[in-house]
């Protein structure tokens, strides 16, 4: 036998980064965390101040650097789990700690090769690009530094079959509590503006692949639901946390908009599924559990809010596996590229042109652009 001690599984990673969006942490971090989220935008500080009141609800405190911090200790228990232990950190945009500070703490430590996993699953320029541009920012002077990322994950069976698990249940009490023909599903994501999402996706003049991936995942949920169930649930995808200027389109129908509609067709139960989301964002604490609850009391809807996935163990077991995946596409090797009902997956390596800023052209890191 052998004396020699295995390869590492993730190898060639020295450590992984979860690269996230933050959020603030007490009152006082409330407008400069806005202004960062908004720089270069000229949204003035009343509109910020504006949008700033929906933390008043949290004592200024978000939901997600508590949850970002539980799914960082909960991947370094499945990596140990699994024996192939690597150094985890966070490294967000828009608040403390900064994705060059999770960097300087790990190249402190002699990481030179760094696995980054964001926590955001759909293609777009706000949801993908907009990460790869941060990287290639922080990665900017520090010679010999390499960051890798996980591919986009919304049709993996860690986030689909977890999301879909849990409407399943969802709807079947609900079928069992009002009758099936007055239940209906609405997916929920964040909104971007229209233009955005024809341009997301490879730049082969398809585009959409912001709205058609998460439609897609959507519907294979629903017809998940219904052949378990013998149903045909009224399903689709609405939109929330719209913003900007009222003369520039975003995606539509609002969730608010789409609740009301669905009352006036005979609903009684609709089932909200925040699949453009993998934890509690403020935009599933606010726009959801306030206020999209607020319209279905307002029209008579009962509602339930079917839970994101970002704390479920199946959720965090699919992360290491696309690790491992994408471990094994830098040794040069061609691993399955595993995915939920045989969904699309899409490439770890952004094709060029991907996911275009239209603002301003900028590096990306990850692409070949």
């Amino acid at each position: 036998m052998s004396d020699q001690a295995p390869e590492h599984p993730l190898r060639p990673y020295d450590a992984v980064m979860v690269q996230s969006f933050g959020g603030p942490e007490g009152p006082d971090e409330v407008l400069p965390f806005l202004r960062r989220v908004t720089a270069g935008r000229g949204v003035p500080d009343d509109r910020l101040a504006e949008v700033g009141s929906h933390y008043e609800r949290v004592d200024g405190v978000s939901p997600l650097p508590a949850l970002n911090r539980r799914l960082v200790a909960d991947l370094v228990a499945e990596l140990a789990a699994r024996e192939c232990p690597l150094p985890v950190v966070l490294g967000n945009r828009n608040s403390a700690p900064f994705v060059p500070e999770a960097l300087d703490e790990l190249t402190a430590d002699g990481a030179q090769r760094i696995l980054v996993v964001p926590t955001s699953a759909w293609r777009s320029y706000s949801s993908c690009r907009q990460y790869r541009e941060g990287l290639a920012d922080a990665a900017e002077g520090r010679g010999g530094l390499v960051l890798d990322k996980v591919r986009p994950f919304g049709e993996h069976p860690g986030f689909a079959a977890t999301l879909a698990r849990d409407t399943l249940a969802a709807a079947r009490a609900a079928v069992d509590a009002v009758g099936a023909d007055k239940v209906a599903i609405v997916y929920v994501t964040h909104s971007i503006p229209d233009a955005m999402d024809e341009t997301s996706g490879p730049g082969d003049g398809e585009g959409r692949a912001y709205s058609a991936d998460q439609a897609e995942v959507a519907a294979a949920i629903t017809a998940e639901v219904d052949t378990v169930l013998g149903t045909d649930l009224p399903a689709g995808l609405a939109f929330c946390s719209r913003s900007g200027s009222p003369r520039t389109p975003w995606l539509e129908p609002d969730v608010n908009d789409r609740l009301r509609e669905l009352a006036v067709d005979g609903v009684e139960h609709v089932v909200v599924v925040p699949i453009g989301f993998i934890s509690d964002h403020m935009e599933v604490f606010y726009d959801l559990d306030v206020e999209a609850a607020a319209t279905a009391a307002e029209v008579g809807l009962a509602m339930t809010r079917v839970p994101t996935p970002g704390g479920d163990h199946a959720f965090v077991a699919g992360l290491v596996d696309l690790m491992l995946e994408r471990a094994a596409q830098a040794r040069g090797e061609q691993p399955v590229r595993a995915t939920w009902r045989d969904l699309d997956s899409h490439p770890a390596v952004c094709p060029m042109g991907c996911c275009p800023n239209l603002r301003e052209a900028r590096p990306a890191l990850c692409g070949s652009d």
